[in-house]
C-alpha cells in the first residue's frame, strides 16, 4: 500500500485531533489503513426497498428502507417535548416519521418535495406507519460513494460513541475513507495465486468487506481475506522454520551412552507408554541432525513429560553437554529437582538447583561447576538468565510452561550456549487447539504426548451449587477419614466489593470451623505470602501432616501429592476451561480414585453452564481446549497472550476457520517447496508482504531472512 493508507487517521473529514486520539487509544486505529481493516461484526440487509403499503406489524422486529418524497414538515410541541414531524410519501401511501433530537439538523437537510431513501425500524400507530429517528440519504449516487446495499455495524466503545462515534457514523467514515483511499490499495498476492484460489483481489475485497452489494459479494470477499491473512502468516511461520532446520547449525549428539542405558535399564520407575517412546524418538531424530532443535512438546497434567524431557537431558550428557531446565515458579523448579535427583541419584548426573533463594556461597558453587562442566544438569527458574550464570558447554535446553516467560527470557537462556544455540524443548501441560498451535508455534515442530501412564483412574467430575455444601463437606470428612488429603481452590484472596465470588480469606474460617484442630489440620497458601510461610504451609501438605490446602491458583502448576484425591474449586465459574482443567490435573497422580467437585453459584451464565458441562463429561484437555477456543476466543485462552507471537487476527477466526487455516499452511508449503527463498519475480509481491508484516510484528528472530 502507499503512503496514503498511512496518512494520520486525524486528516480523514469529520474526525480531527481529539477524535483520533480516542481512536488510537480506544480501538487501535491511527492511519487511513487502520480504520480500513476495521472490520464491520455483522450487517443488516439494506438491499431491499419497501413500498409503504408492503410495511406491517410483521416487520417491526428489523429495519426496513423505503423510498419517499417529503409532503409536510414541520415542528410539534414547544420546550422539552418539542418534535420533528414529517409525513413522506410514494405511490401506494404514506409514513410518518418523527426526531426528537436534532431536530434543527434534519429540518436543514429534508426539503418538502424531494425524494430520500429513509431507513428504520417501522411501527404501526393509528393505522400508519412510522418510524422514530430514521437515517436518510438522497437516492442519487454521491459523487465518491455508491447505495448501501448491506450496512456493516462496527465494534465501538462507549467513550467513541460519546464523541460521536458509534457505530453509524465510522460506517460514514468509512465511506468517505473509500472515496480518497479506493486507488492506494495494492495487490498483495501474486496474480497466478489469485487465479489458481479463485480469489477476489485485495482492493475489491475490501470494498465488498466493508459495502457488499449481496451476500455473495460479502462471502467472496471474506473468503480473500481471511485466507491472505491466514496464509501470509503461515508463510512466515514456515520460513523461519527453514532457516533454522536448513541453515541453523546445532550440536550433533548421535551417541546414547552410559548415562542413557543404566538409567534407562535401572531407574526407569515404570515402563514408558507407547507416546512417551515416540516423543523421545522425535526429540532424538533433532538431536542427531546438525542442526538446531526448536520442538514444541504438548502433553495433558500427568502424562510423563518431564521423563522424556530427563532421557533427553541423559542423551545430551551423554554427548558431553550441559543441560537447563526453567520453570516459571520455584516451587515447580524446586519439585523438578527434587524428583529428577532422586531418579539419577546412582547415575553420577549431577544435578542443581538455581533459584531467587539460592545463597551467594551455593550460588558461587554453582558457578564453579557450571563452568568447568561438573554440574550436568541445572535446574532453575529466571535466574538461570543472570547474568552471572555460565554454561561450560550448554547443549541441551528445556523451557517448562513455556507461555508464562517472555520472549527476552527465552532468548537470554539459549545466548547461554558458547558456540553454537542449543537445542530447545518447549514443554506445556495446556493443551492447546490445533489451530491455535499452527499459528502461536507454528515456526515449531510439535509433538504430542496423548496416552496416559498405565494404572490410572479418570478423574470423577462433578458440579455442585451452594446448596450441596452440607454434603461436600460429609463427603470431605470420608476422604479424610480414608487418610486422603484435599484441596480447596479460590479465585481471589479477599472479598471483593464488586465481584460476588468466594474468597479465600473467607473460606479459611468456614473451613477451621467445620475442620476444627487437632482432629484436622488445614493450611493457607496464595501468592502474596512471604516465600518462606507459603513454602513452609507446601512442605506440611507434601509431608502429609496437613489434610487440606486451602489455595489460590498458586497451585495450578507444579504442585504434586500422590495422596490427595480431592480437588474442590470455588465460584468455578470464573475460570476458563484451560486452568479449571490444570487445577483438576493436581490430583489423580496416585493410584487411588480422585475427585473434583465445581462449586458455583445457582445462577450461571449459558456460557459458565456449558464450561461445568463440559468439564463433567470429558478429562481429555485437547478436546476442552477446543471447546474453551470456541467459547471464549483465541485472545483469552490462557497463556497466549504472552507467547510471544506478536500477530494481529483481525478478518480470521481461528475458533472457525481452522479448515482455512489448515489450507492456507499446506498452500504455504507449496510455496516454499518450488521457491525456498522467494526469490522468483512472481513471487515479489509476498516478499514485500512479509516485510511488512515484519515490520509490525515484535518477533522473536528476524523472520526477513527468508527473503
Amino acid at each position: 500500500m502507499d503512503s496514503l493508507l498511512d496518512k494520520p487517521i486525524k486528516y480523514l473529514p469529520g474526525i480531527g485531533e481529539r477524535r483520533a486520539e480516542a481512536l488510537a487509544a480506544e480501538i487501535g486505529v491511527q492511519t487511513f489503513g487502520d480504520l480500513l481493516m476495521h472490520i464491520p461484526f455483522r450487517y443488516i440487509d439494506r438491499s431491499k426497498v419497501y413500498k409503504i403499503a408492503e410495511i406491517d406489524e410483521t416487520l417491526s422486529t428489523q429495519y426496513v428502507q423505503v423510498r419517499a418524497r417529503v409532503r409536510e414538515k414541520g415542528v410539534v410541541g414547544v420546550g422539552a417535548k418539542a418534535r420533528l414531524a414529517l409525513v413522506v410519501a410514494d405511490d401506494t401511501g404514506r409514513m410518518d416519521l418523527v426526531w426528537f433530537r436534532g431536530a434543527r439538523f434534519v429540518m436543514s437537510k429534508l426539503e418538502i418535495g424531494r425524494e430520500y431513501i429513509f431507513f428504520g425500524r417501522p411501527t404501526m400507530f393509528n393505522g400508519f406507519p412510522n418510524m422514530a429517528h430514521p437515517e436518510f440519504e438522497p437516492p442519487v449516487v454521491v459523487e465518491g460513494q455508491e447505495p448501501v446495499r448491506m450496512q456493516g455495524i462496527y465494534s465501538t466503545t462507549e467513550r467513541l460513541t460519546s464523541m460521536g462515534l458509534g457505530t453509524k457514523a465510522i460506517f460514514q467514515a468509512m465511506r468517505t475513507l473509500w472515496g480518497m483511499v479506493r486507488n492506494a490499495v495494492l495487490e498483495t498476492l501474486p496474480a497466478y495465486l489469485i487465479e489458481r484460489e479463485g480469489l477476489a483481489g485485495r482492493a475489491q475485497a475490501l470494498h465488498d468487506i466493508h459495502f457488499p452489494a449481496s451476500a455473495a459479494a460479502l462471502q467472496a470477499a471474506l473468503r480473500r481475506l481471511k485466507f491472505e491473512e491466514l496464509f501470509l502468516i503461515q508463510l512466515q511461520l514456515l520460513g523461519q522454520r527453514r532457516v533454522r532446520t536448513e541453515k541453523t547449525p546445532g550440536y550433533p549428539m548421535p551417541k546414547i551412552g552410559g548415562y542413557f542405558n543404566l538409567f534407562y535399564r535401572e531407574r526407569l520407575p515404570f515402563a514408558l507408554t507407547g507416546a512417551q517412546q515416540r516423543v523421545v524418538k522425535e526429540i532424538r531424530g533433532d538431536m542427531v541432525s546438525g542442526h538446531q532443535m526448536n520442538r514444541l512438546m504438548q502433553g495433558d497434567v500427568g502424562s510423563g513429560k518431564t521423563i522424556v524431557a530427563l532421557l533427553c537431558v541423559l542423551i545430551a550428557a551423554d554427548n558431553g553437554f550441559q543441560s537447563a531446565i526453567m520453570a516459571p515458579t520455584e516451587i515447580l523448579a524446586a519439585q523438578h529437582y527434587r524428583s529428577i535427583a532422586e531418579l539419577v541419584d546412582t547415575t553420577g548426573l549431577r544435578v542443581e538447583l538455581l533459584t531467587g533463594s539460592t545463597r551467594k556461597r551455593k550460588r558461587e558453587e554453582i558457578a564453579e561447576g557450571l563452568l568447568s562442566g561438573e554440574i550436568d544438569l541445572l535446574i532453575g527458574t529466571h535466574a538461570l538468565i543472570e547474568e552471572g550464570v555460565r554454561f561450560g558447554r550448554l547443549g541441551f535446553v528445556v523451557i517448562d510452561e513455556q507461555h508464562r516467560f517472555g520472549v527476552m527470557q527465552r532468548a537470554k537462556l539459549r545466548l547461554k550456549s558458547q558456540e553454537l544455540p542449543p537445542h530447545v524443548l518447549v514443554m506445556t501441560a495446556t493443551p492447546i487447539p490445533r489451530t491455535l498451535a499452527m499459528t502461536l508455534y507454528g515456526d515449531l515442530d510439535v509433538s504430542v504426548i496423548d496416552e496416559l501412564p498405565p494404572g490410572r483412574k479418570p478423574i470423577h467430575t462433578s458440579h455442585a451449587r451452594e446448596s450441596h455444601r452440607l454434603r461436600l463437606f460429609g463427603f470431605l470428612r470420608e476422604q479424610i477419614a480414608q487418610g486422603r488429603q484435599v484441596y480447596i481452590v479460590y479465585p481471589l484472596i479477599q472479598e471483593s466489593e464488586t465481584l460476588d465470588v468466594a474468597n479465600l480469606e473467607a473460606g479459611a474460617e468456614v473451613v477451621a470451623r467445620e475442620f476444627p484442630p487437632p482432629q484436622y489440620t488445614s493450611v493457607v497458601v496464595h501468592g502474596k505470602m512471604p516465600a518462606k510461610l507459603k513454602d513452609y504451609g507446601m512442605e506440611l501438605f507434601k509431608s502429609g501432616q496437613a489434610q487440606i490446602l486451602i489455595s489460590t491458583t498458586v497451585i495450578e502448576v507444579g504442585v504434586d501429592v500422590p495422596n490427595a484425591t480431592v480437588m474442590v474449586i470455588e465460584s468455578a465459574e470464573r475460570f476458563g476451561l484451560s486452568q479449571l482443567h490444570q487445577l483438576r490435573g493436581r490430583v489423580g497422580r496416585g493410584g487411588e480414585q480422585s475427585y473434583c467437585i465445581l462449586m458455583t453459584g445457582d445462577k450461571l451464565t449459558t456460557e459458565a453452564r456449558h464450561r461445568m458441562e463440559a468439564m463433567v463429561s470429558t478429562t481429555d484437555g485437547f478436546r476442552l481446549s477446543e471447546l474453551d477456543l470456541q467459547l471464549r476466543g483465541a485472545g483469552d485462552i490462557d497463556g497466549t497472550a504472552q507467547s510471544g507471537q506478536g500477530f494481529e487476527i483481525k478478518v480470521a477466526n481461528l475458533a472457525k476457520d481452522g479448515d482455512i487455516l489448515e489450507y492456507a499452511r499446506g498452500v504455504a508449503e507449496g510455496i516454499l517447496a518450488e521457491d525456498p527463498q522467494l526469490q522468483r519475480p512472481e513471487n515479489s509481491l509476498l516478499v514485500e508482504a512479509l516485510e511488512r508484516l515484519n515490520r509490525n510484528k515484535q518477533a522473536e528472530v528476524d523472520l526477513s531472512q527468508i527473503s
